[in-house]
């Protein structure tokens, strides 16, 4: 889903003002970055800005691999670097570039705290509002969020008409644009998006995650060529991107081309083993009738997420929809939820809060929070499934008709394991709501 996808995206030309090197390498350059500054570091220990740059090649490292662990090494690297300078406008790049790990974290109150900073310490750089926006947005604060957005649009700062301040125009107009139920808007905004990135001469892997992102937004709006389109552009800038290659493994799974998905997923997940790609691969074998197969990587799914503190924080969310969706550990699922919810209040944790929570019985706070996830108008087939399967649950059955008819109009091809039965669904109350009337239409005959 977009919502979780997005966390990576702030990344992007955040920690690209102070390293180029970084930003323009590739997976070799970025590795020969991290042994040089280590080595300067070592040198003269007492430099802040030898510090600020090995965190931005190691922001960059996880950027490139998807392996969050490189974020726990930026973070030490960017609060050393604070330690020796904090209240200079020297600092200012490290609170950002900090604050930018600290999103990825799921620590988004800390991660707004130093963005702040980074204004406080260096006003000329409109950048850390990208980040406020970002954060306020994953903690529901959503108007907040869009004056922060608004902010990189000032024409008083002497960053306005700079190309990487127009990409952050574009991103996260397209983020809003989303959420608030504008798909095509959003489109349109990440294309251009894609056009800046390329023209500026970004790092290879942040044009492929810009226009990965553009094809997660035809993805879901249903136009399915056009987002295979994006993913394979993806992966012609940044060949084995992993990102990419997961995106052209579910639109193979969505078409019924499963040995496909399943090659698709098996090599998005050598380059990095993300519980995502594990669960999509489960469903596959499971659709493929590979029972074993699938049990694997269900298994390898809550490896993954349960392997080391950071990374129970930040798969909570993940591992709450995983169980719920396969109808196991429930209990764990709404705890997980739960646990999310104590520092994300954004439209897909509601969402995944409400699943959990109708999958436990628990129908009238899954109503509750489906309503919540659903006030931005935010065009998801998956939030419209769980809200038609809630709504049928409470007999609401004509609430239940809309959302999933939604569905079919969104994306009727949103999720392997569950299109199916949203048809069914929707087919099932069609035909009793159809019965129901030609009954009452019978009784009111003289």
């Amino acid at each position: 889903m977009r919502g979780t996808i997005i966390i990576a995206a702030v990344m992007t030309v955040l920690c690209c003002s102070l390293l180029p090197g970084a930003c323009f390498a590739q997976k070799s350059e970025t590795d020969g970055t991290i042994r040089f500054f280590q080595w300067k570091v070592a040198q003269d220990p007492d430099d802040c800005f030898n510090y600020d740059r090995l965190g931005t090649a190691y922001i960059q490292k996880a950027r490139e691999t998807g392996d969050i662990a490189y974020f726990d090494l930026a973070a030490k690297a960017l609060e050393k670097s604070l330690a020796l300078e904090s209240t200079h406008a020297e600092a200012a790049p490290a609170s950002k570039h900090l604050a930018t790990v600290y999103f990825s974290e799921h620590r988004f109150a800390e991660a707004r705290e130093l963005a702040r900073k980074a204004l406080e310490l260096n006003p000329g750089d409109v950048t850390p509002n990208a980040l406020l926006g970002d954060a306020e947005s994953e903690m529901g604060n959503y108007e907040q969020a869009w004056r922060f957005y608004g902010r990189l649009e000032n024409p008083a700062s002497s960053q306005s008409g700079n190309e990487g301040v127009l990409y952050l125009q574009e991103t996260r107009a397209s983020n809003r644009a989303f959420l608030t139920g504008d798909t095509q808007a959003a489109i349109e905004h990440m294309r251009r998006g894609v056009e800046i990135s390329t023209r500026a001469g970004l790092a290879k892997e942040s044009i492929a995650w810009s226009q990965f992102m553009l094809g997660e937004d035809y993805f879901l709006a249903g136009e399915i060529s056009k987002a295979g389109e994006a993913y394979e552009s993806a992966l012609k800038t940044y060949p084995g991107y992993h990102h990419a290659l997961a995106g052209l493994a579910k639109i193979a799974a969505a078409q019924g081309r499963l040995p496909e998905a399943i090659d698709g997923y098996q090599k998005a997940i050598s380059v990095i083993p993300l519980p995502a790609y594990a669960a999509a691969l489960g469903d596959v074998y499971a659709r493929n009738g590979q029972a074993v197969e699938a049990q694997k990587q269900y298994d390898l799914v809550e490896y993954i997420g349960r392997l080391s503190m950071f990374n129970e924080t930040v798969y909570n969310r993940e591992l709450a929809v995983f169980y719920a969706d396969h109808g196991i550990r429930l209990r764990d699922a709404v705890a997980l939820a739960r646990k999310e919810f104590e520092v994300r209040h954004d439209v897909y944790t509601y969402d995944a809060l409400a699943w959990t929570l109708f999958k436990n019985g628990q129908i009238a706070e899954a109503a509750d929070a489906i309503h919540s996830a659903l006030l931005l108008g935010t065009k998801d087939a998956s939030i419209y499934f769980h809200a038609g399967l809630i709504y049928e649950r409470r007999g609401e059955y004509a609430k239940a008709m809309d959302f999933l008819s939604r569905v079919q109009a969104v994306n009727p091809q949103f999720n392997p394991l569950y299109a199916d039965l949203a048809r069914q669904r929707l087919a099932k109350l069609s035909s009793e709501s159809t019965a129901a009337a030609n009954g009452r239409e019978a009784d009111a005959k003289p």
